[in-house]
């Protein structure tokens, strides 16, 4: 026997529900008549319900039809489907009524047939669709398909966001998740009920032995709590031995990119207490709306967050531009699976390709640069300075001077921390990258608006320590921290890139934009909350190793460049620097004296050569006098 399907061709769908409905229909019409007469339907009402049903049920079914209720996917059902049902109804009730008014019965049925039948086409056709939906939902996903067996879980959180994930995980027990109980902070919720689940107490009562609680699993659903109370519970779930996940993060549920029932992993970035971004959504939507927008490192951590941010604000192209075939790929295939097909364009090329770059620029005459591409792994790039004063300087010049010249509205330059005061040739590199923007716009001031964006460490990027550590504590340890005084301010991928969003829709040319990092984090505190979060303990089952600060890095970043001052702007996790610009000349002679001697020289002298340009850098260098002693640093870390 061939098993019943709900994706239909749309002539079928449109006969399954013209049937399901004409019957429906028809029997409300009916019961109506049984009723108003007490099932006691004299022969003329029965001779007048028949002539009634001729005209009443077509009418109902061509306004049905009207409000796009005859051809809609069959699973699918919400509330503004409910309100056209309504619409459709209550139009085809008053046609009725008047239809009574004006030559009585006979021709229409009496006025309270008429609003029975309302009530029970409402109910039962509404009944019809929630029975399609609840069928779709059911076999969504097959538990004994994916070998899950159901599991009794209990939800932490009794708000809405909870609310909603019980509703999802209690419409479709193909996810062969059953919450059974709900546990929350707030006293007032205790004792009643949410969609029929109890609220049992606070979460601590799930470490209660004696309250014999028949739960397999827990699941945070707190995406407003602060993360000081998700530690806890997190700690507390350990102690009862219940495995936990989390709901996606407000950030997310807010851009609609999940829903609320994507459970993950509680992650470290959960433990670090960001805020949520809120964002000027029209103004960054008149900012890219039905622009061309080219994002250069596209394939990257932030590069790919940023794709995905800008495509929901519908602009008219999105150009993927990365020299790194695979990385385009990667983010060209999953906003198609977005549904962004008909806005990309993927582009592979490297920003020093001066012929590629102005081909692109010829070509597609973007309105708006995003340039995330950048070498930015600090150690690796104090052993090959030139390739860093290559891509990140010379690079973002040249991309740049094709910005201005084919009339670029905005420029927005994806600097890092690490260009303040540099230690690094990475930093200094991205920080001379933020001078010569800086000089270009003073030499242009009516032109392309160029800015800057800083932030700091980005949790999970490529690179950073999150995966590292990941990786080192699957293998059971050590995981390899530099130093215990080492701190860093940590953001995540999608809180850095809405920001910069909305530095972007800010700027109005020579900013340097410095984002809202939060408190610095100890390094090794970072690890051994991920040594926590893996179920395992710190120093037993996973040893801790310093292995020593390494070249370019320093102890703590800094915030400010001496000699620059810091405003507020109009949002609270953003502050623009005002510092005064380089001669546009002066910067174009460095950037070319650094061409020049590029392959030329040794890196400690690249690295000096790059010091007179960026004054405030202090090289790594192999002479041991010139190296920057810990002790001065951790003196400058306490001051």
């Amino acid at each position: 026997m061939k098993k019943f399907r709900l994706d239909l061709s749309p002539s079928k769908r449109f006969l399954v529900l013209l049937l399901l409905y004409g019957l429906e229909l028809v029997a409300s019409l009916w019961l109506a008549y049984e009723l108003r007469f007490d099932f006691t339907v004299d022969a003329a009402s029965r001779q007048e319900r028949y002539f009634v049903l001729l005209w009443l049920v077509p009418l109902q079914l061509v306004f049905l039809g009207l409000f796009h209720q005859l051809t809609p996917l069959l699973g699918y059902f919400s509330t503004p489907d409910l309100g056209r049902v309504f619409h459709a109804l209550t139009i085809s009730s008053i046609i009725a009524t008047i239809i009574w008014g004006v030559w009585g019965t006979g021709f229409a049925p009496p006025r309270g047939v008429i609003a029975l039948d309302f009530v029970f086409c409402l109910v039962g056709i509404t009944g019809v669709r929630l029975a399609l939906r609840t069928f779709r939902e059911s076999v969504t996903v097959s538990p004994k398909k994916n070998g899950w067996r159901t599991r009794r879980v209990g939800i932490i959180g009794a708000g809405d966001a909870g609310a909603v994930l019980a509703h999802e995980l209690s419409l479709k027990p193909g996810y062969g998740l059953s919450p059974v109980a709900f546990f929350d902070d707030d006293n007032r919720k205790w004792h009643s009920r949410v969609h029929d689940i109890p609220v049992l107490g606070p979460p601590e009562r799930l470490t209660d032995a004696s309250a014999k609680l028949d739960i397999q699993e827990a699941i945070i659903a707190m995406p407003s709590a602060p993360a000081k109370r998700i530690g806890e519970i997190v700690r507390l779930l350990r102690q009862a031995r219940l495995p936990c996940k989390t709901i996606p993060s407000l950030d997310q549920l807010a851009l609609g990119q999940v829903r609320v029932s994507q459970l993950r992993n509680v992650e470290v970035q959960d433990l670090l207490g960001r805020e949520r971004v809120e964002l000027e959504t029209e103004n960054i939507r008149l900012t890219l709306q039905d622009r061309v927008v080219l994002v250069s490192g596209a394939g990257g951590s932030i590069g790919s967050e940023l794709c995905r941010q800008i495509a929901t604000y519908h602009p008219k192209h999105l150009l993927l531009l990365d020299r790194s075939e695979p990385n385009v790929f990667q983010i060209e295939q999953e906003l198609i699976g977005l549904g962004h097909s008909q806005r990309i364009i993927p582009l592979v090329g490297d920003i020093l390709d001066s012929a590629r770059m102005e081909e692109i620029f010829s070509d597609f005459h973007p309105d708006v640069v995003f340039h995330a591409a950048a070498h930015k792994h600090v150690p690796m790039m104090e052993h090959q300075p030139g390739e860093a004063v290559k891509n990140n300087s010379l690079g973002t010049a040249q991309l740049a001077d094709l910005a201005l010249e084919f009339g670029v509205d905005r420029f927005i330059l994806i600097s890092t921390d690490k260009a303040i005061n540099p230690t690094s040739v990475m930093g200094a590199t991205k920080r001379l990258a933020e001078m010569y923007v800086q000089a270009l716009y003073a030499a242009h001031p009516t032109r392309t608006k160029f800015m800057a964006v800083r932030f700091g460490n980005v949790l999970g990027s490529s690179g950073s320590v999150i995966p590292l550590f990941h990786k080192q504590i699957a293998e059971g340890g050590p995981v390899k921290v530099t130093h215990p005084e080492m701190t860093r301010y940590f953001m995540t991928i999608p809180e850095a890139s809405m920001l910069v969003l909305q530095s972007a829709m800010q700027g109005t040319g020579g900013e340097i934009f410095v984002l809202d990092m939060g408190k610095s984090v100890r390094i090794v505190d970072l690890a051994r909350q991920m040594i926590e979060l893996s179920g395992l303990k710190p120093d037993e089952d996973i040893q801790i190793e310093f292995i020593g600060v390494r070249p370019g890095e320093k102890l703590f970043e800094e915030i400010t460049h001496t000699g620059e001052n810091f405003a507020p702007t109009t949002h609270s996790k953003i502050c623009r620097f005002i510092s005064r610009p380089m001669d546009l000349l002066k910067v174009r002679k460095t950037l070319n004296q650094l061409r020049t001697h590029l392959h030329r020289l040794e890196a400690d002298d690249l690295k000096a050569l790059l010091q007179e340009a960026v004054p405030e850098y202090s090289p790594y260098v192999m002479t041991p006098e010139r190296i920057i002693p810990l002790s001065r640093q951790l003196e400058n870390a306490h001051r």
